[in-house]
């Protein structure tokens, strides 16, 4: 994760730098190297996607491309603010850290589940997890694109909800492979343990402003970093109406940075001919790049 990107850029091997010395242990020889399983820990993987989405964001700029606008996607709020000056890179990352362990001891292994809607709306989707809940938790945690959505809960009550999904014409819904139930009421005992962790953090008004996950309204100033982050651990990323702000507010080009492609895909399908671009690696960095006519190496 990361590795090719911070050997070609000297700013984004600074950021796998920074973040090694924030939290005292090798985090890019684990993203670069392994072991696989310890990397899959939520509080190994949180830190190690924001280094290499803010990594990928300086590589960037050593080409002259800076961002007007930013969000993200869940944790990818945090790289959001990172990249806009809100929140510094050594705290985020040890942020982030106490987050991916609070998150993932806030349910026992097993006890949640989390499981994509595909063929739905929102609407259909509440009302099947309405129907399905009886008593337990389930509810929307993510609502990515048209038709894509991700419920979260009590793992028999999200089985449920799928059922009753597919009588509403859901399609191919599945349960997803997490190791908890993100974004639902289930993660108020770890919001609860972020909080202080939060109120320790030194937080600035953005340079730029950034969309947030709750309610797609803007952050703008220190004051609303904070409480707008301790809400999204346990309320639905409402990443459709994220995009849709960013459009309203006049972006013109889109670029995911950091592992992974399946952002850019959603942007294209939420924004009808969007220019949206992933950042992961040098080769893609060039085409981004030049996509958007910045200069070269």
């Amino acid at each position: 994760m990361g590795r090719a990107l911070a050997e070609a850029s000297p700013r984004a091997r600074a950021v796998w730098q920074a973040a090694d010395d924030a939290l005292g242990v090798g985090l890019s020889r684990l993203a670069w190297e392994g072991p696989e399983a310890e990397l899959a820990l939520t509080a190994n993987t949180q830190p190690a996607v924001l280094a290499a989405s803010v990594a990928a964001a300086e590589a960037l700029g050593e080409r002259g491309v800076t961002a007007d606008l930013a969000a993200g996607h869940s944790l990818g709020e945090y790289s959001a603010l990172v990249v806009a000056g809100a929140l510094g890179l050594p705290e985020a990352v040890r942020l982030v850290r106490r987050r991916g362990e609070f998150m993932q001891e806030a349910v026992p292994v097993g006890v949640g589940a989390m499981a994509a809607l595909l063929g739905v709306d929102l609407a259909a989707a509440e009302e099947a997890c309405a129907e399905a809940a009886q008593g337990e938790v389930v509810s929307v945690a993510n609502v990515n694109a048209p038709g894509q959505i991700v419920i979260a809960g009590h793992r028999a009550a999200v089985e449920r909800a799928v059922k009753a999904a597919a009588a509403r014409g859901g399609r191919k819904s599945m349960l997803l492979p997490v190791s908890a139930p993100f974004h639902c009421a289930l993660m108020k005992p770890a919001a609860d343990r972020l909080a202080p962790e939060l109120e320790r953090v030194d937080v600035a008004a953005p340079r730029i402003p950034v969309v947030r996950n709750v309610d797609a309204d803007l952050t703008a100033t220190a004051e609303d970093v904070r409480p707008f982050l301790l809400r999204q651990v346990a309320s639905p990323v409402r990443f459709t109406d994220c995009v849709r702000r960013l459009d309203q507010e006049g972006a013109t080009a889109y670029l995911e940075v950091g592992p992974g492609r399946v952002l850019t895909g959603l942007v294209k399908r939420i924004l009808d001919g969007a220019r949206s671009h992933p950042v992961e690696d040098p080769a893609s960095l060039d085409r981004a790049v030049e996509a958007l006519g910045g200069r070269g190496a």
